[in-house]
């Protein structure tokens, strides 16, 4: 598969995991992101240069979105509550406390 579609896929796959079930053809990002991908299609060598610049430039983004979705997950997992129990936190880092069965 090329580089290009690989990258496009995987920013218009990050973009649903953020919008939670709307419809990504009506999405005003994939449009931009389809458009700018159309318009910056390898053509001949004078457009080499803004290619792999767009092609950079969707790798950041995509590393951006995907490292908020994934600090978004951890934030809510291991978030603050407030005081926990005993067997909360054991739970929480994987241990048992002794009395629980093994």
């Amino acid at each position: 598969m090329n580089n290009n579609l690989r990258t496009i896929r995987s920013l218009i796959s990050e973009i649903r995991h953020s919008t939670h079930g709307k419809k990504m053809k009506d999405n005003i990002m994939v449009q931009y992101i389809l458009d700018q991908a159309r318009a910056h299609r390898e053509t001949s060598e004078v457009l080499c240069k803004a290619r792999e610049e767009l092609h950079n430039l969707a790798q950041t983004y995509l590393c951006y979105l995907s490292s908020l979705r994934r600090y978004n997950e951890i934030q809510t997992q291991y978030a603050g509550k407030g005081e926990r129990s005993l067997k909360e936190t054991a739970d929480l880092v994987g241990f048992k406390l002794p009395h629980d069965p093994k």
